[in-house]
């Protein structure tokens, strides 16, 4: 089974009725999701080629932020729970000067606002790149009612696009607060581009370890785990385990402290 934490539900439910009918058959499952939001393990198959593509779409937003008179490049970038593309990619990057996340708040408007910082930004050098995850800011996107009752096949509230939202929160305020200054977002949204390439070459070593473990494992007679590193050791990991194991942005570890000091941004907190 190959996939996210869904397929590894899944894959559960598949194994659990093996056993209770007693089939001799085994399961496995192989960590692939590029948002890399399955715990336990170091990393998902797919991650490292997701920030690649994500760093040239950066890359790009620069360009254009760049070449336009108060310019902001705005990129999208997947990661409905975690922002981890996010934040490697603004790392890779180092021409971002915002990263958001759905592990942290932020306000838009207002003093220590979002708008704010970035017109600071853009009177000290021009331009600005924004990087956003998927899941970032939903809090602060009004909903209808109707859009508050909406769910998806979990149970869970869908996501409303902050891309857009944000392209076009960016504008109204930009016309409402600076109506004699030239402004531009230039909005790219990399998903299928990210999607939809070849693994690169660390994904596919890393697949082929996977898979090898995988069938290795198979063979000695296990059943109902995922292969995995775990601190750099390939692991025999229970399905079950793996299924409900989330792997958050911790902020107060070390890689969100150099997101902070690459981009120089605030918190983004209400005073």
């Amino acid at each position: 089974a190959i996939g996210g934490d869904g397929t590894m539900r899944g894959a559960v439910a598949i194994f659990e009725e093996f056993k209770r009918r007693g089939l001799r058959i085994s399961i496995t499952g192989i960590p692939k999701t590029v948002d890399n939001d399955i715990g336990i393990i170091d990393r998902s198959f797919g991650f490292q080629t997701a920030v690649e593509i994500a760093q040239q779409a950066i890359d790009a937003a620069h360009v254009e932020a760049v070449s336009a008179v108060n310019g902001i490049g705005l990129v999208k970038l997947m990661g409905r729970s975690t922002g981890h593309i996010a934040l490697h990619a603004t790392l890779s990057s180092r021409d971002v000067d915002c990263c958001l996340i759905p592990e942290i708040d932020f306000h838009v408007e207002g003093k220590g606002g979002l708008f704010e910082f970035l017109y600071e930004r853009i009177k000290k050098k021009g331009h600005a790149v924004v990087v956003v995850a998927e899941g970032a800011g939903q809090e602060v996107i009004p909903r209808t009612d109707d859009q508050k009752r909406e769910q998806d096949e979990s149970g869970n509230m869908l996501f409303l696009d902050v891309g857009p939202w944000l392209k076009s929160e960016l504008g109204r305020w930009w016309k409402r607060e600076h109506p004699t200054e030239l402004f531009t977002v230039k909005y790219i949204d990399p998903t299928y581009m990210i999607r939809a390439v070849p693994a690169n070459a660390t994904d596919n070593l890393y697949c082929t370890l996977l898979a090898h473990s995988a069938i290795h494992g198979i063979m000695a007679g296990f059943t109902g785990f995922v292969p995995g590193p775990i601190n750099g050791n390939y692991s025999y990991i229970p399905l079950e385990d793996i299924a409900v194991a989330k792997n958050p942005v911790d902020v107060n570890d070390h890689k969100w402290a150099w997101v902070r000091s690459v981009t120089d941004q605030p918190d983004f907190l209400k005073p």
